[in-house]
């Protein structure tokens, strides 16, 4: 067992992730998720069309050019991922988290590879960087970082909806056991980028225009 990964997943590694809930307080001040079968939902879509659509290919991708070095390959591949999520504060996020992991993650376990990725990378690509440095095989990288995002979907909801930790975990557990299936599907296609999620992209792109809020985007 990596050890040194398990504390890259946990939620207790300081990325930001907690300021962010990706577009969830949104559609909960607007009535759209209010009840613990409307959080189902809205991680079947997280899992499918988010994770399974975009951020679990361009981890798949950049493991492998992280693996190889190939800086120029993960210059490119972010530059894609960025340019097909729609919403700023989404870019916004994923690039701050990104930058903090790779920031953390290099002065916790120097690599002369993650010190060669200079500025801000989504987060996806760091995760990728990270793990292929600490020798985890590629497709463990992609079910964790899966992972870490339906958790942190799930920690956003409990604290904006009235859902307990039973329930919550429960939805999780579920999600979780898709997953698998979700990465041979992103395995199939080579990894290629897919983006069409309309409802997550409009609650993120309308989260800044809350009159009050807990989470930054």
């Amino acid at each position: 067992m990596n050890l040194a990964f398990l504390h890259l997943c946990d939620s207790l590694f300081p990325i930001g992730a907690f300021a962010h809930s990706d577009g969830l307080e949104s559609a909960a001040t607007a009535g759209r998720i209010a009840s613990a079968a409307d959080l189902g939902e809205w991680l079947a879509v997280c899992l499918d069309a988010s994770i399974g659509g975009l951020e679990g290919p361009a981890v798949w991708q950049a493991w492998r050019a992280a693996r190889d070095g190939d800086l120029r390959a993960l210059a490119a591949l972010d530059e894609e991922l960025t340019a097909l999520r729609p919403s700023s504060a989404a870019r916004s996020s994923s690039r701050a988290m990104g930058h903090r992991l790779l920031t953390m993650w290099s002065a916790l376990h120097p690599d002369a590879a993650l010190g060669a990725m200079r500025g801000a990378h989504s987060l996806p690509i760091a995760f990728a960087a990270a793990a292929a440095g600490a020798g985890v095989e590629r497709r463990a990288t992609v079910e964790a970082f899966a992972y870490t995002r339906l958790a942190a979907t799930v920690s956003a909801a409990m604290r904006l909806l009235p859902v307990g930790q039973r329930d919550a975990h429960a939805l999780l557990a579920r999600a979780l056991e898709r997953v698998p299936g979700v990465v041979d599907r992103i395995a199939a296609r080579g990894g290629t980028l897919e983006s069409f999620s309309p409802a997550l992209d409009i609650a993120a792109m309308t989260q800044q225009y809350l009159h009050s809020r807990l989470f930054r985007s």
